[in-house]
């Protein structure tokens, strides 16, 4: 096998791999852990870390340890957390969390330096055009690592699912489930109630198993490319700190990306309602936490496959288009969840629910990317910090507010910001369309961006 291919298997296994236990113990933390919001208010600080190491972490680590060891660092950062999911509470899940959400931004900025450097190089020694090799590695890297929100939802439901039901929910206890769900006023009932201690630490065995797999699988078997990327980049003197963390913020100046903030924001918000309300105020109340991972699977399932498919229509239909379809999709949604009351006698809804999220989700995670990559081609690394900063904003703040209101205002609130986010976007692309020049290089620049669709 090539070297440089093998290599890209090793970083997809190690990440398969590791998200496979944290993807799962993302979707469980506000069911698990719903006693004072400790599960929510924990997501919270996770990505409040990760938004303040998005700022400065990543250049800083790569710098000084390369990728592949700042790779395994940020790994073993994912391990603590599963490590304080076994003694929860305030003082060990919190600063686990911020341990994760340090390493977070660190691990995907080396994933993607890793990756892009193994493409150019061994597209120079093939003869190859560059952008063509990196594009299949990041291909097949997310072929391989999309997969992971299968397994970790799969292996939490079939462990919980050993856990008999205590029969039929009674009709007032469902009442408030759903948009009715005030999370401080909520009776345990049948779907809240914690699975046995017995079956969360076999849980917890299994995917903390499967991180200390990961970190060991890269440290022992990636090569490193520190000495490869310095000869590439020859003696190219790197920027300074200050001055990586400076353009981040000197690029809000620009008065596109002052209106395009809103869409990543928005794109937190939506993957926090579900990852911390869908999952515990319909799923869990209405069904039971066995069911939280068959629900997330589709979610997982359905967002692959149409991430795939937008990245093949979108030369065909244009991006306006296909955000038309996300934004319609997520009204529609919050619409019918405003008004639907759950009950366990409409399984199949609530995997339409979880998949039509799925369907949306893929247009912000893929047309995001390319939008910001292609309006700022000429400081896309500036770009893309921002990018992750206000995701990480909009994770924070969802999830801040998660502790203290209804399930039908937060429903209200993404409703909001929403229609916000598709005003301030078709004021960018109005802004573009007054610019014929401008338009015509961002179609040009369309071409050399796909790379960072990825990241």
């Amino acid at each position: 096998m090539d070297r440089s291919l093998r290599n890209v298997l090793v970083v997809s296994l190690g990440f398969l791999l590791l998200f496979t236990a944290y993807g799962g113990l993302q979707s469980l933390q506000s069911s698990l852990y719903s006693e004072e919001g400790l599960g929510v208010t924990v997501l919270s600080t996770l990505y409040g870390a990760m938004l303040l190491s998005s700022m400065f972490l990543p250049p800083l680590l790569i710098r000084t340890l390369g990728c592949k060891w700042t790779i395994v660092l940020s790994m073993s950062c994912y391990v603590t957390f599963s490590l304080g999911n076994f003694y929860a509470s305030w003082f060990s899940l919190i600063p686990t969390s911020i341990l994760l959400g340090l390493g977070a931004a660190p691990l995907w900025s080396a994933q993607s330096t890793y990756l892009t450097i193994m493409g150019n190089t061994h597209a120079m020694k093939a003869g190859k055009v560059g952008k063509d090799v990196v594009n299949h590695y990041f291909g097949m890297f997310f072929l391989i690592f999309q997969s992971s929100g299968v397994w970790g939802n799969l292996i939490s439901s079939l462990v919980f699912g050993q856990t008999p039901t205590q029969g039929a929910i009674p009709e007032d206890q469902l009442l408030s489930c759903g948009a009715s769900d005030c999370l401080m006023a909520t009776v345990p009932t049948n779907g809240t109630q914690r699975p046995s201690q017995e079956l969360i630490y076999t849980l917890l065995g299994i995917y903390t198993g499967s991180g200390v797999l990961a970190v060991l699988l890269v440290a022992l078997f990636l090569e490193p490319i520190r000495d490869n990327q310095q000869k590439s980049e020859g003696e190219k003197k790197p920027s300074s700190f200050w001055s990586t963390l400076l353009s981040t913020f000197k690029l809000i100046r620009d008065k596109r990306l002052r209106f395009l903030v809103l869409l990543p924001m928005y794109s937190g918000f939506e993957q926090a309602f579900l990852a911390g309300d869908y999952t515990r105020s319909y799923t869990t109340c209405a069904l039971g936490i066995h069911f939280v991972g068959y629900v997330m699977i589709c979610f997982s399932a359905t967002n692959s496959l149409c991430s795939e498919l937008y990245g093949r229509l979108s030369q065909y239909t244009g991006r306006i288009a296909l955000y038309t379809l996300g934004a319609v999709t997520h009204l529609s949604c919050i619409i019918a969840l405003l008004l639907w009351k759950p009950n366990p006698d409409q399984l199949a809804v609530f995997f339409v629910f979880s998949g039509l999220w799925g369907m949306a989700d893929a247009v912000w995670q893929t047309q995001n990317n390319v939008l910001f990559g292609v309006l700022f081609e000429k400081k896309k690394e500036a770009a893309f910090a921002n990018y992750r900063l206000w995701e990480a904003l909009g994770f924070v703040i969802a999830f801040g507010y998660s502790t203290f209101l209804c399930v039908n205002v937060k429903l209200y609130v993404l409703l909001g910001v929403l229609c916000l986010t598709m005003g301030a976007y078709g004021i960018v692309e109005y802004l573009e369309a007054k610019n014929p020049t401008r338009s015509l290089a961002v179609i040009k620049a369309a071409e050399e961006t796909e790379t960072q669709t990825k990241l």
